[in-house]
Protein backbone atom coordinates (compact mmCIF):
# COMPACT_ATOMS: atom_id res chain seq x y z
CA UNK A 1 0.00 0.00 0.00
CA UNK A 2 2.65 2.75 0.64
CA UNK A 3 5.21 1.25 -1.91
CA UNK A 4 7.56 4.46 -2.76
CA UNK A 5 7.08 6.39 -0.05
CA UNK A 6 10.44 6.98 2.33
CA UNK A 7 9.81 7.56 5.79
CA UNK A 8 13.17 9.05 7.53
CA UNK A 9 12.75 8.35 11.45
CA UNK A 10 14.55 10.48 13.78
CA UNK A 11 12.79 8.86 16.94
CA UNK A 12 13.92 6.10 20.00
CA UNK A 13 12.19 3.94 22.35
CA UNK A 14 8.87 3.28 21.82
CA UNK A 15 6.29 5.63 20.55
CA UNK A 16 7.90 6.90 17.25
CA UNK A 17 9.52 3.43 16.18
CA UNK A 18 6.18 1.57 16.65
CA UNK A 19 4.61 4.19 14.80
CA UNK A 20 7.21 3.39 11.67
CA UNK A 21 7.17 -0.25 12.18
CA UNK A 22 3.33 0.02 11.44
CA UNK A 23 4.45 2.19 8.23
CA UNK A 24 6.98 -0.33 7.22
CA UNK A 25 4.39 -3.09 7.42
CA UNK A 26 2.48 -1.44 5.14
CA UNK A 27 5.11 -0.97 2.61
CA UNK A 28 6.76 2.26 3.49
CA UNK A 29 11.04 2.44 3.46
CA UNK A 30 11.78 3.55 6.68
CA UNK A 31 15.19 5.09 6.93
CA UNK A 32 16.43 4.90 10.61
CA UNK A 33 18.26 7.81 11.48
CA UNK A 34 20.66 6.91 14.70
CA UNK A 35 23.01 8.31 16.66
CA UNK A 36 26.45 6.42 16.65
CA UNK A 37 25.95 4.37 19.62
CA UNK A 38 22.59 3.18 18.35
CA UNK A 39 19.05 4.07 19.44
CA UNK A 40 18.74 4.29 23.36
CA UNK A 41 15.92 0.71 23.04
CA UNK A 42 18.91 -1.25 21.39
CA UNK A 43 20.68 -2.20 24.93
CA UNK A 44 17.03 -3.16 26.41
CA UNK A 45 15.89 -7.15 26.77
CA UNK A 46 19.47 -8.56 24.52
CA UNK A 47 17.66 -6.11 22.12
CA UNK A 48 14.97 -8.53 21.40
CA UNK A 49 12.59 -5.38 21.94
CA UNK A 50 14.80 -3.63 19.52
CA UNK A 51 14.50 -6.39 16.82
CA UNK A 52 10.62 -6.75 17.89
CA UNK A 53 9.45 -3.07 16.21
CA UNK A 54 12.45 -2.58 14.14
CA UNK A 55 13.40 -4.82 11.87
CA UNK A 56 12.43 -4.39 8.15
CA UNK A 57 14.02 -0.80 8.34
CA UNK A 58 17.31 0.47 7.10
CA UNK A 59 19.90 2.43 9.49
CA UNK A 60 21.67 5.44 9.16
CA UNK A 61 24.28 6.66 11.79
CA UNK A 62 24.46 10.64 12.07
CA UNK A 63 25.66 12.42 14.72
CA UNK A 64 23.15 15.03 15.12
CA UNK A 65 25.84 17.40 17.21
CA UNK A 66 27.78 18.26 13.93
CA UNK A 67 27.07 20.59 10.99
CA UNK A 68 28.02 17.81 8.86
CA UNK A 69 25.82 15.03 10.28
CA UNK A 70 23.26 17.62 10.11
CA UNK A 71 23.74 18.34 6.70
CA UNK A 72 23.45 14.83 6.02
CA UNK A 73 20.19 14.60 7.68
CA UNK A 74 19.10 17.46 5.46
CA UNK A 75 19.83 16.16 2.68
CA UNK A 76 17.98 12.77 3.19
CA UNK A 77 15.00 14.41 4.52
CA UNK A 78 14.91 16.21 1.02
CA UNK A 79 14.15 13.26 -0.49
CA UNK A 80 11.64 12.13 2.04
CA UNK A 81 8.04 12.21 1.92
CA UNK A 82 7.48 12.09 6.12
CA UNK A 83 9.77 12.70 8.81
CA UNK A 84 9.15 11.22 12.57
CA UNK A 85 10.67 12.87 15.38
CA UNK A 86 10.27 12.44 19.29
CA UNK A 87 12.96 14.54 20.78
CA UNK A 88 11.54 17.54 23.07
CA UNK A 89 9.81 20.45 21.43
CA UNK A 90 12.03 22.77 19.73
CA UNK A 91 15.10 20.38 19.89
CA UNK A 92 14.89 20.16 16.09
CA UNK A 93 14.69 22.98 15.15
CA UNK A 94 17.29 24.02 17.72
CA UNK A 95 19.86 21.72 14.87
CA UNK A 96 18.47 23.40 11.83
CA UNK A 97 16.13 20.32 11.27
CA UNK A 98 12.58 21.24 12.28
CA UNK A 99 9.38 21.19 10.14
CA UNK A 100 10.04 25.24 8.32
CA UNK A 101 13.58 24.07 7.98
CA UNK A 102 12.63 20.97 5.96
CA UNK A 103 9.67 22.41 4.28
CA UNK A 104 12.05 24.86 2.64
CA UNK A 105 13.80 22.25 1.09
CA UNK A 106 10.32 19.83 0.70
CA UNK A 107 7.03 21.34 0.80
CA UNK A 108 5.32 18.66 0.20
CA UNK A 109 6.92 16.72 3.64
CA UNK A 110 4.97 15.38 6.33
CA UNK A 111 6.53 16.04 9.63
CA UNK A 112 5.07 13.92 12.50
CA UNK A 113 6.24 15.57 15.63
CA UNK A 114 5.62 13.10 18.75
CA UNK A 115 5.74 14.04 22.37
CA UNK A 116 4.07 13.24 25.60
CA UNK A 117 2.04 16.63 26.09
CA UNK A 118 2.11 18.44 22.42
CA UNK A 119 4.70 21.33 21.12
CA UNK A 120 3.18 23.69 22.88
CA UNK A 121 1.46 23.49 26.32
CA UNK A 122 1.93 24.20 29.77
CA UNK A 123 3.56 20.77 30.36
CA UNK A 124 5.39 20.69 26.96
CA UNK A 125 9.44 20.96 28.32
CA UNK A 126 8.55 18.65 31.27
CA UNK A 127 10.42 14.79 31.43
CA UNK A 128 7.73 12.20 31.63
CA UNK A 129 7.36 8.85 30.67
CA UNK A 130 4.53 6.48 29.97
CA UNK A 131 3.27 5.99 33.43
CA UNK A 132 2.88 9.28 33.99
CA UNK A 133 0.42 9.55 30.89
CA UNK A 134 -1.83 6.94 31.90
CA UNK A 135 -1.96 8.62 35.75
CA UNK A 136 -2.65 12.53 34.30
CA UNK A 137 -5.24 10.57 31.76
CA UNK A 138 -7.06 9.08 34.57
CA UNK A 139 -6.82 5.72 32.31
CA UNK A 140 -4.57 4.32 35.89
CA UNK A 141 -7.44 4.88 37.67
CA UNK A 142 -9.31 2.76 36.23
CA UNK A 143 -6.97 0.08 36.37
CA UNK A 144 -7.56 -0.97 40.20
CA UNK A 145 -7.39 -3.75 42.30
CA UNK A 146 -10.52 -4.19 45.02
CA UNK A 147 -8.76 -1.79 47.20
CA UNK A 148 -8.96 1.21 44.52
CA UNK A 149 -5.10 0.53 44.47
CA UNK A 150 -4.16 1.35 41.07
CA UNK A 151 -2.34 -1.73 39.28
CA UNK A 152 0.84 -1.02 37.69
CA UNK A 153 0.36 -2.33 34.10
CA UNK A 154 3.30 -4.77 32.23
CA UNK A 155 2.64 -2.58 28.99
CA UNK A 156 3.49 0.82 28.01
CA UNK A 157 0.08 1.55 26.78
CA UNK A 158 0.53 5.12 26.20
CA UNK A 159 3.99 4.72 23.86
CA UNK A 160 1.41 2.24 21.81
CA UNK A 161 -1.73 4.11 21.35
CA UNK A 162 0.41 7.20 20.73
CA UNK A 163 2.20 5.31 18.02
CA UNK A 164 -0.68 4.08 16.54
CA UNK A 165 -2.28 7.96 16.50
CA UNK A 166 0.67 9.03 14.72
CA UNK A 167 0.86 6.45 12.56
CA UNK A 168 -2.89 7.17 11.41
CA UNK A 169 -2.54 10.83 11.42
CA UNK A 170 0.29 10.09 8.56
CA UNK A 171 -1.77 8.16 6.81
CA UNK A 172 -4.30 10.77 6.77
CA UNK A 173 -1.76 13.83 5.81
CA UNK A 174 -0.70 11.30 2.76
CA UNK A 175 -3.74 10.85 1.63
CA UNK A 176 -4.65 14.79 2.07
CA UNK A 177 -1.55 15.59 -0.11
CA UNK A 178 -2.90 13.87 -2.79
CA UNK A 179 -5.88 15.66 -3.15
CA UNK A 180 -3.74 18.99 -2.35
CA UNK A 181 -0.05 18.85 -2.93
CA UNK A 182 0.40 19.83 0.61
CA UNK A 183 1.97 18.57 3.39
CA UNK A 184 1.65 19.38 6.75
CA UNK A 185 2.55 19.65 10.58
CA UNK A 186 1.62 16.87 12.72
CA UNK A 187 1.81 17.45 16.72
CA UNK A 188 0.99 14.11 18.34
CA UNK A 189 1.12 14.04 22.13
CA UNK A 190 0.99 10.79 23.88
CA UNK A 191 -1.54 12.17 26.79
CA UNK A 192 -3.98 13.04 23.90
CA UNK A 193 -4.30 9.37 22.61
CA UNK A 194 -5.00 8.63 26.20
CA UNK A 195 -7.42 11.37 26.76
CA UNK A 196 -9.25 10.14 23.50
CA UNK A 197 -9.91 6.25 25.08
CA UNK A 198 -11.08 8.45 28.22
CA UNK A 199 -13.76 9.90 25.82
CA UNK A 200 -16.69 8.01 27.33
CA UNK A 201 -15.62 7.85 30.95
CA UNK A 202 -15.58 11.83 31.22
CA UNK A 203 -18.82 12.07 29.45
CA UNK A 204 -20.27 9.64 32.18
CA UNK A 205 -18.86 11.20 35.04
CA UNK A 206 -19.57 14.94 33.84
CA UNK A 207 -23.39 13.48 33.77
CA UNK A 208 -23.40 12.68 37.34
CA UNK A 209 -22.12 9.01 36.86
CA UNK A 210 -19.11 6.78 37.83
CA UNK A 211 -15.86 7.70 37.04
CA UNK A 212 -15.89 4.15 36.35
CA UNK A 213 -18.09 4.15 33.25
CA UNK A 214 -20.30 1.70 32.44
CA UNK A 215 -21.12 -0.30 35.27
CA UNK A 216 -21.99 -3.19 32.86
CA UNK A 217 -18.38 -3.21 32.02
CA UNK A 218 -16.32 -2.04 35.04
CA UNK A 219 -16.76 -5.76 37.00
CA UNK A 220 -19.78 -5.22 38.65
CA UNK A 221 -21.93 -7.62 36.94
CA UNK A 222 -21.68 -11.38 37.20
CA UNK A 223 -22.14 -11.50 33.06
CA UNK A 224 -19.19 -9.82 32.09
CA UNK A 225 -16.55 -10.78 34.82
CA UNK A 226 -13.10 -12.95 35.81
CA UNK A 227 -13.63 -15.96 37.27
CA UNK A 228 -11.01 -18.38 39.15
CA UNK A 229 -10.46 -21.81 37.72
CA UNK A 230 -9.80 -24.87 39.52
CA UNK A 231 -5.51 -24.66 39.16
CA UNK A 232 -5.12 -20.83 40.02
CA UNK A 233 -5.83 -19.33 36.50
CA UNK A 234 -8.94 -17.04 35.32
CA UNK A 235 -11.31 -17.60 32.30
CA UNK A 236 -13.10 -14.48 31.08
CA UNK A 237 -16.79 -14.08 30.87
CA UNK A 238 -18.14 -11.62 28.98
CA UNK A 239 -22.25 -12.60 27.62
CA UNK A 240 -23.56 -8.74 27.42
CA UNK A 241 -26.55 -10.18 25.26
CA UNK A 242 -28.78 -11.67 26.64
CA UNK A 243 -28.60 -14.94 23.87
CA UNK A 244 -24.98 -15.51 24.52
CA UNK A 245 -25.89 -15.57 28.68
CA UNK A 246 -28.62 -17.60 27.90
CA UNK A 247 -26.52 -20.04 25.62
CA UNK A 248 -24.04 -20.34 28.57
CA UNK A 249 -26.16 -20.88 31.35
CA UNK A 250 -27.90 -23.80 29.48
CA UNK A 251 -24.51 -25.54 28.69
CA UNK A 252 -23.69 -25.14 32.37
CA UNK A 253 -26.69 -26.70 33.51
CA UNK A 254 -27.87 -23.63 35.62
CA UNK A 255 -31.04 -22.53 33.75
CA UNK A 256 -32.30 -20.73 37.07
CA UNK A 257 -29.84 -17.98 36.21
CA UNK A 258 -30.95 -16.83 32.93
CA UNK A 259 -32.70 -14.07 34.55
CA UNK A 260 -29.95 -13.23 36.84
CA UNK A 261 -27.69 -11.52 34.25
CA UNK A 262 -26.87 -8.44 35.55
CA UNK A 263 -27.06 -9.47 39.20
CA UNK A 264 -24.10 -8.20 41.67
CA UNK A 265 -20.70 -9.37 41.32
CA UNK A 266 -19.57 -9.66 45.02
CA UNK A 267 -18.98 -12.08 47.32
CA UNK A 268 -22.67 -13.12 49.58
CA UNK A 269 -24.87 -12.82 46.37
CA UNK A 270 -25.96 -16.15 45.32
CA UNK A 271 -25.53 -15.91 41.41
CA UNK A 272 -22.22 -13.97 41.67
CA UNK A 273 -21.20 -17.06 44.81
CA UNK A 274 -22.44 -20.21 42.63
CA UNK A 275 -20.80 -18.97 39.62
CA UNK A 276 -17.55 -18.68 41.39
CA UNK A 277 -18.10 -22.02 42.56
CA UNK A 278 -18.76 -23.24 39.13
CA UNK A 279 -15.48 -21.96 37.71
CA UNK A 280 -13.67 -23.30 40.49
CA UNK A 281 -14.79 -26.95 39.48
CA UNK A 282 -12.29 -27.17 35.90
CA UNK A 283 -9.04 -26.30 35.11
CA UNK A 284 -8.34 -23.56 32.57
CA UNK A 285 -7.40 -26.08 30.13
CA UNK A 286 -11.02 -27.77 30.65
CA UNK A 287 -12.71 -24.62 30.25
CA UNK A 288 -10.87 -23.41 27.38
CA UNK A 289 -11.70 -26.09 25.25
CA UNK A 290 -15.43 -25.33 26.96
CA UNK A 291 -15.41 -21.96 25.27
CA UNK A 292 -14.41 -23.83 21.86
CA UNK A 293 -17.82 -25.26 21.30
CA UNK A 294 -20.11 -23.49 23.47
CA UNK A 295 -20.67 -19.61 21.64
CA UNK A 296 -21.26 -17.39 24.84
CA UNK A 297 -17.92 -15.03 25.02
CA UNK A 298 -15.60 -16.87 27.39
CA UNK A 299 -11.89 -16.85 26.74
CA UNK A 300 -9.29 -18.07 28.80
CA UNK A 301 -6.64 -15.30 30.33
CA UNK A 302 -3.79 -16.32 28.41
CA UNK A 303 0.23 -15.30 29.67
CA UNK A 304 2.27 -14.54 27.22
CA UNK A 305 3.65 -17.73 25.96
CA UNK A 306 0.37 -18.95 25.49
CA UNK A 307 -0.42 -16.11 23.25
CA UNK A 308 2.22 -16.12 21.36
CA UNK A 309 1.36 -19.77 20.55
CA UNK A 310 -2.16 -19.18 20.16
CA UNK A 311 -1.03 -16.06 16.84
CA UNK A 312 1.55 -18.68 15.55
CA UNK A 313 -0.60 -21.00 14.44
CA UNK A 314 -4.02 -21.35 12.20
CA UNK A 315 -6.35 -21.15 15.21
CA UNK A 316 -6.08 -17.17 15.44
CA UNK A 317 -5.16 -15.92 11.93
CA UNK A 318 -1.45 -16.93 12.05
CA UNK A 319 -0.43 -13.06 12.91
CA UNK A 320 2.90 -14.62 14.68
CA UNK A 321 5.91 -16.22 12.86
CA UNK A 322 8.18 -18.38 15.04
CA UNK A 323 12.17 -18.72 13.90
CA UNK A 324 15.12 -19.15 15.04
CA UNK A 325 16.13 -15.37 15.13
CA UNK A 326 12.97 -14.26 16.58
CA UNK A 327 9.12 -14.07 17.29
CA UNK A 328 7.63 -11.69 14.58
CA UNK A 329 4.65 -10.29 14.69
CA UNK A 330 2.41 -9.22 11.75
CA UNK A 331 0.74 -5.94 12.75
CA UNK A 332 -1.79 -5.31 10.16
CA UNK A 333 -3.53 -8.82 9.72
CA UNK A 334 -2.36 -12.03 7.76
CA UNK A 335 -2.43 -10.37 4.69
CA UNK A 336 0.02 -7.39 5.59
CA UNK A 337 3.79 -7.49 5.11
CA UNK A 338 5.61 -8.80 8.11
CA UNK A 339 8.22 -7.23 10.37
CA UNK A 340 10.25 -10.44 9.99
CA UNK A 341 14.18 -10.50 9.88
CA UNK A 342 17.19 -9.39 11.33
CA UNK A 343 16.78 -5.89 12.82
CA UNK A 344 19.43 -3.17 10.99
CA UNK A 345 22.48 -2.92 12.43
CA UNK A 346 23.79 0.79 13.18
CA UNK A 347 24.67 2.46 10.38
CA UNK A 348 23.72 -0.48 8.04
CA UNK A 349 22.74 1.53 5.26
CA UNK A 350 25.40 4.55 5.45
CA UNK A 351 25.20 4.39 1.87
CA UNK A 352 21.84 6.16 1.43
CA UNK A 353 23.39 9.31 2.26
CA UNK A 354 25.52 9.72 -1.03
CA UNK A 355 21.85 8.58 -2.38
CA UNK A 356 23.15 5.36 -3.52
CA UNK A 357 20.51 2.31 -3.43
Amino acid sequence: MLEGIVVLDFSHYLPGPFASWRLAQLGAEVIKIEPPSGDRLRPFAEGRLFAAYNAGKKSVALDLKTEAGREQARRLAARADVVIESFRPGVMARLGLGYDDICRMNEQIIYCSISGFGQQSGRSLLGSHDLNYMALSGLLAQLADESGRPVHPKITLADFIGGMAAAERILAALFARERTGKGAHLDVSLVDGLAAMMAGHFAIEHGGGPKTGLSELSGEVVCYQLYETKDGRYMSLAALEPHFWRQFCEAVGHPEWIGAQWAPARPGEAVYDGLAALFREKTLDEWSAFAETVDACLAPVLETGEAKALFADSRLRHLVRLQPNGAWTAAHGPNGQWGGGAPPKVNEHAHLVKGEE
